[in-house]
């Protein structure tokens, strides 16, 4: 008991949420039953029983929800938000097809600030109804992301592109840095946004660029995240051209550590997976996207066994179809059990921790968010278990990852502030929704196959 409480009035408060069930995702902590939430401006300042909060605090916005269970916001690790509009355009393809036939001549076509911003609301729309709060992002018109950002309310980390290739957007790998520098100052005080430099990949970034990266990185103290090892033409291709596979090409140029973060990590052997816990990099994880493309199922199990921190994330709506987080969280568990032929691998309490505390982890935010603490920032989401079609619930943490889907998502919250609640959001009218469809799928149609 907080002995500061005894005797006083109770203390106001901007939000007390009351739940049935928390999941902090704070490793090896328990499940909290009949628990509150407390928050004040944009962060959590108290955790403690229903019982003692009514007793000890109040607020004029205090939300109860006895059929829930409160997880920290997801964080989707790796994403294209301005892909959303993208969504089935091209399916059933082998990645390099399904790329240099359909996806590129599509950006070719149409990507411009314009586009990128509609497609990114529309994708922060996506997500924030499936219970995402963060996601990690890489694509082109950075700025204009950060502008369905700041709309949408949400929180993101987004990648400053880099290719060697001209489109409308930049001519060359330094005009590409150029133009993401200049985004990066320009949310530089914007405390829901973060940047990473994000090159493409090895197979479309030279040497020469990635030593510049690496300088750059250094510099803004930012991180590194790029796609690896997805295919194995990838590989293939690298061996022929370099003489070596892209991680260790990489790892030559100085590229691997503590700041890098890989989507993907498909074909690694397991001396690749050494040398990525040894530098202490990070791994999204992408199941459903790596399905789709037949590329293969990353070695999860052997990451995790070798201390590799993995998170989670979708991948862009064009490769996966869905930014929803819930199918990729048990999607990852069942796959790890499937592959290493062992049950016990990745248990529900983990899957949760790699889509949350993981993934901050990753973006070096896991001092602000990813669990739910006293003095981290209030990204909250909760999930109805009571539905009589997912009934009867015996384990709330397993019920969460292995019943569960994004649809049972009622509320979620970002420092604080309500963002979406049962079909409602805070800042995005459904009808602006539907208009940025009806403008940009006739654009896209002719690049179906």
């Amino acid at each position: 008991m907080n002995l500061k409480h005894l005797n006083q009035a109770p203390t106001e408060v901007d939000l007390i949420i009351e739940a049935r069930w928390l999941a902090t995702a704070v490793k090896n902590a328990p499940l909290l039953e009949h628990y509150s939430v407390i928050v004040q401006n944009d962060a959590i300042v108290d955790l403690l029983s229903t019982a003692l909060a009514r007793s000890q605090y109040t607020s004029a916005d205090t939300v109860s929800l006895d059929e829930h269970i409160l997880i920290p916001g997801l964080i989707n690790l790796h994403t294209h938000a301005g892909m959303n509009l993208m969504r089935g355009i091209a399916d059933d393809l082998p990645l390099m097809q399904w790329l240099n036939e359909h996806i590129w001549p599509a950006e070719r076509a149409v990507v411009s600030s314009d586009y990128v911003r509609d497609a990114s609301l529309h994708a922060c729309a996506e997500m924030l109804s499936g219970g995402t709060t963060c996601f990690n992002d890489m694509y082109f018109f950075p700025q204009a992301t950060a502008a369905a950002i700041n709309q949408a309310g949400m929180r993101a980390n987004l990648g400053l592109f880099v290719s060697e290739f001209a489109n409308s957007y930049a001519n060359d790998a330094d005009d590409y840095l150029q133009k993401g520098f200049e985004s990066h100052d320009s949310w530089r005080g914007n405390s829901m946004i973060s940047s990473s430099i994000a090159p493409h990949a090895p197979y479309t970034v030279s040497n020469r660029t990635f030593e510049k990266i690496i300088t750059y990185a250094e510099q803004l103290s930012i991180g590194i995240h790029t796609h690896l090892h997805e295919t194995r033409d990838e590989i293939s291709q690298s061996e022929t051209q370099y003489g070596v596979r892209p991680i260790q090409r990489l790892a030559a140029l100085g590229l691997l550590g503590p700041n890098f973060t890989a989507a993907h990590g498909v074909h690694l052997l397991p001396s690749e997976i050494d040398m990525l816990s040894g530098h202490g990099c990070h791994i999204a994880h992408c199941p459903s996207s790596n399905l789709k493309l037949g590329s293969g199922i990353a070695p999860i199990s052997s990451m995790l066994k070798n201390n590799v921190n993995v998170g989670i994330g979708t991948d862009g709506a064009a490769s996966n179809n869905r930014l929803d987080m819930f199918t990729e969280i048990r999607l990852a568990a069942l796959l790890a059990k499937g592959v290493s032929e062992d049950p016990t691998t990745v248990p529900a309490h983990q899957a949760l921790e790699m889509a949350t505390i993981n993934a901050a982890k990753s973006l070096g935010l896991d001092d602000k968010i990813g669990s739910i603490e006293i003095g981290k920032k209030a990204d909250v989401v909760a999930i109805k278990l009571s539905d009589i079609t997912i009934s009867p619930c015996y384990d709330p943490i397993s019920h969460l990852v292995y019943t569960c889907g994004r649809e049972h998502v009622t509320h979620t919250w970002v420092a604080g502030e309500l963002r979406y609640s049962n079909g409602l959001y805070a800042n995005i009218e459904p009808m602006e929704l539907k208009e940025i469809i009806q403008k940009w799928q006739p654009k896209l149609r002719q690049h179906k196959q």
